[in-house]
């Protein structure tokens, strides 16, 4: 198949797919969007929301649909990262055997990543960047595709310990989930209240995912929307001459590099999904907030004055 049939075929796919999990998850269209676009884009993602929204059904559910591996990890403050990797044992024949942990999946929920200390937090971070772990001085690959989400809640901040700046920036997105409308809420309580269970169908193969991941890797993109995305990161710098003035006001640290590179990715597959065969700068402003959310530090002002992230990266389009 040729490029162009493959971004056709998967305009379709999106959209059964997307029919598929609605089955499940009602409302939410935005937050589901945003983790599909991470998938495809090969990235991962941070879920912020209250306990209650169903994030862990939802990535369960479209775990399913994507025909995917599914684990869920619950983080604790006494779990040690042999825990998520594995170890090795003594097997009968005295042999030292690998028993592999629940982080080789093709989709992991990091439930509450923030309940667990640095050094478990680091033991995902390689596996994260690397797709893969090292055990005892011997690297174990992970089976492709590799995609975590994790999830934080905002409220509950006593005993937590918060992502180290460098682990966040290993997110693509950060997605917030709000309460759902009053309908929709209306919806669930009706949905989840009787016996009858929804059952959904796997669409995809891994290998599938695999295949459109490098397609939507091939789509070109013209200069001047990579010029515009890596504008837009500098603008996030409160140091540099480009910087936008709400930024030197309220910001301390912008975002990095990986901010232009996952800007363009994301503009990509969103492109691809409404059928578009090179993003433009439309699409880079689609998915900038869940991309530059996380990667920019407010000040003290900012919080006093209530000034949130959003207001913030609006003010740079």
């Amino acid at each position: 198949m040729s490029d162009v049939a493959v971004i056709e075929s998967f305009v379709k796919k999106f959209g059964a797919l997307k029919k598929e999990v609605a089955k499940v998850i009602i409302g939410q269209d935005e937050v589901v969007n945003q983790i599909l676009i991470s998938i495809f884009s090969g990235g991962h993602s941070l879920l912020i929301g209250v306990p209650g929204l169903a994030k862990t059904l939802m990535v369960n559910t479209i775990a399913q649909v994507l025909g995917l591996d599914f684990k869920r990890i619950q983080f604790t403050p006494d779990l040690m990262p042999s825990d998520i990797l594995g170890s090795e044992i003594l097997d009968e024949n005295r042999q030292f055997k690998f028993i592999k942990g629940p982080i080789f999946a093709n989709i992991i929920l990091a439930d509450e990543i923030n309940r667990t200390p640095p050094k478990t937090q680091a033991a995902l971070l390689e596996a994260m960047q690397e797709r893969s772990v090292t055990v005892a001085g011997h690297q174990y690959k992970l089976t492709l595709p590799y995609f975590v989400l994790a999830t934080q809640n905002p409220i509950e901040q006593e005993g937590t310990y918060p992502l180290p700046e460098a682990q966040l920036d290993r997110f693509m997105f950060a997605i917030n989930l709000k309460y759902p409308s009053f309908k929709e809420e209306v919806d669930v309580v009706k949905a989840t209240t009787t016996d009858v269970q929804s059952t959904v169908n796997a669409l995809f193969t891994a290998q599938e995912i695999i295949d459109f991941q490098k397609v939507i890797r091939r789509i070109p993109v013209a200069d001047n929307v990579i010029e515009y995305a890596v504008t837009l990161v500098g603008k996030t710098r409160p140091n540099e001459e480009t910087a936008a003035s709400l930024v030197k006001e309220f910001v301390d640290w912008g975002a990095g590099p990986r901010a232009s590179q996952n800007l363009i990715l994301a503009a990509k597959t969103y492109a691809a999904t409404k059928g578009k065969f090179s993003p433009d700068i439309e699409d880079v402003q689609a998915v900038a907030i869940g991309i530059l959310r996380h990667r920019i530090i407010k000040n003290y002002k900012a919080e006093a004055e209530g000034v949130s992230d959003e207001k913030i990266i609006q003010s740079l389009f």
